[in-house]
């Protein structure tokens, strides 16, 4: 991230301090006029800025004392705000070539976006050709991507020409006076990221026509003007497609889908459907196990952080033994090195998520002593000295007894080397969020888990919303090197996502996400959070059982979290 710190001085000029050097520039300057002029080289691309911990767009006026930050699309939010604009391109695109269509903008898929179109006649190769040659007209335009502020009213009737139910109800939930609506050459769209200012800004894009769909390929953060060749995740869009199905099954595929439910008092039903359906897959992952046993003896459960693996390796545990199996669960927290042999990661500070933080060698160890029955004494990591200890913990099982190992490295393989492949089953565990604000509002599985963290992070490690925003980036980092690329190696995915879960988390994320102040630099973030929270009504949460996955975050979880 660009660091840019700008300070006014008086209502004549302002100042803008760059590796130590001034300039001055006439008040009511807008930021994109200060990168020209500045001839600040936007090599990676700079599409918006935080200014006072507020996330702008690059047309915004400077008419007080500030500081700013610009964004490049090689930044987290810089990248969602390159994407997002190219949604408003893509929506414009297919509004003119297909009016009667209906697109829905689903989920994240391999390195790119993958979207839906329902017309007329089933999206074929030529339609997505079409759709991407009109995208690269509007591009080569140049058109101005302009910030308009309506009342309600007006964008209702702006919805309703369009045929933009959802968005109605989305915007009603809310209750604001104005709202911020983006214009692209007369075309009228709402979203909830920032924008370029101006089409030409997106040069680098392609669509990849993905039956019954296509993906929306866009550059990846540390490649600014390349558009990589699409990886396709197959066991990951099957997850993404099975809960998208089942949402309709259920008349839920968005954020006011789901607030008739709750304002019609019909919540308890869909909290029971949605848990039911969570044990009805956990069951059937135990099953499958069950009928590959003694073969699959090691378990292995990996997933980002607040995907609910410690809830779901506890309830797997139940639904063995119900299957006649007593599996034992290992923590890999356990076989950390010694604090002092902790590898350093490139900021100097210990990599507590790298693989080599694992003592390997004695893991792999103990696994094949388990595995002959013999027994073990299991170390104990005492995490306030940074030490292992012993503490005369020994284990011992029989050759029926599965091992269930859970922990972020699970799925690679060097983790247990010593152990053929045949005789690991594994499973890969995330928040996939299936529910969407509206067709072209998506909610990311990273924000997802972030409330989730924020909640759990404040009830029960004591820290606040800030601290774990500030966090996040690293954790973030640490899955993207040591969890996502080895997540199709899974034999099986389970989807932690819980589509009622939104409207209560927002319940303890709101007041907590209201304390950051705007002097804090994590306020945008807040800011970002609430408005996605903003679309849900908030639903009474005495129905949700106490084995559900939401509880390992709220607290009153039937299992030792």
């Amino acid at each position: 991230m660009s660091e840019i710190i700008l300070i006014l001085r008086g209502r004549i000029s302002l100042k803008i301090k760059i590796n130590g050097s001034n300039y001055d520039f006439k008040e009511g300057t807008n930021l994109e006029e200060i990168k020209e002029k500045l001839k600040i080289k936007d090599k990676d691309i700079i599409v918006g800025a935080i200014v006072n911990n507020v996330l702008s767009d690059l047309s915004k006026k400077l008419t007080n004392n500030s500081v700013v930050k610009f964004l490049t699309i090689n930044d987290e939010i810089g990248n969602r705000i390159y994407r997002r604009s190219l949604f408003l391109v893509l929506c414009k695109s297919i509004y003119e070539l297909f009016p009667e269509a209906e697109l829905s903008i689903e989920h994240s898929l391999g390195n790119g976006i993958y979207c839906e179109l329902y017309k007329n006649n089933p999206l074929v190769q030529k339609d997505v050709t079409t759709i991407k040659y009109r995208m690269k007209e509007i591009i080569e335009d140049n058109h101005r991507i302009q910030k308009k502020v309506f009342p309600i009213n007006r964008l209702e009737h702006i919805f309703k020409s369009y045929g933009f139910e959802d968005k109605i109800d989305m915007i009603k939930q809310m209750n604001l006076k104005k709202y911020i609506i983006y214009e692209l050459d007369g075309y009228y769209d709402y979203y909830f990221y920032n924008m370029v200012p101006e089409t030409g800004y997106l040069n680098y894009f392609d669509l990849y026509y993905r039956i019954p769909g296509f993906v929306m390929l866009f550059p990846q953060r540390g490649k600014p003007h390349k558009i990589s060749k699409f990886a396709d995740q197959p066991k990951l869009a099957s997850v993404f497609h099975e809960y998208e199905r089942w949402g309709k099954i259920i008349n839920i595929e968005n954020a006011g889908d789901l607030n008739k439910i709750t304002h019609d008092n019909k919540s308890a039903d869909i909290i029971r459907i949605n848990e039911a359906l969570h044990e009805k897959k956990i069951a059937n992952i135990a099953d499958d196990i069950s009928r590959q046993m003694p073969d699959k003896r090691i378990i292995l459960i990996s997933g980002p952080s607040s995907s609910g693996k410690t809830t779901f390796a506890q309830r797997l545990s139940i639904q063995l033994r119900v299957n006649g199996l007593n599996p034992v669960n290992i923590s890999t927290d356990n076989y950390f090195v010694d604090r002092k042999n902790t590898p350093i990661n490139e900021d100097g500070d210990y990599d507590f998520e790298s693989i080599e933080a694992i003592d390997m060698s004695l893991f792999n160890e103990h696994l094949v002593k388990l595995i002959q029955g013999k027994k073990i004494e299991i170390p104990f990591y005492n995490f306030k000295k940074g030490e292992r200890e012993m503490r005369g913990l020994f284990l011992q099982i029989t050759e029926e007894q599965p091992l269930i190992i859970e922990g972020i490295h699970s799925l690679n393989e060097r983790l247990t080397s010593v152990i053929p492949s045949d005789n690991k089953y594994r499973i890969y565990i995330s928040a996939l969020t299936q529910l969407n604000l509206d067709r072209h509002n998506r909610i990311p599985t990273t924000d997802t888990r972030i409330i989730r963290r924020i909640i759990r992070d404040y009830h029960f490690r004591g820290h606040s919303a800030d601290m774990t925003i500030k966090w996040w980036p690293n954790v973030r980092k640490g899955e993207e090197k040591n969890i996502f690329p080895f997540q199709e190696n899974a034999d099986i995915m389970f989807n932690s996502a819980l589509i009622y879960e939104l409207a209560v988390l927002k319940n303890y994320a709101e007041p907590l996400l209201k304390e950051i102040s705007p002097e804090t630099e994590t306020y945008y973030q807040a800011l970002r959070l609430l408005e996605i929270l903003s679309c849900f009504q908030s639903m009474p949460e005495e129905n949700i059982p106490s084995t559900s996955i939401l509880k390992e975050f709220i607290g009153g979880s039937a299992f030792s979290i």
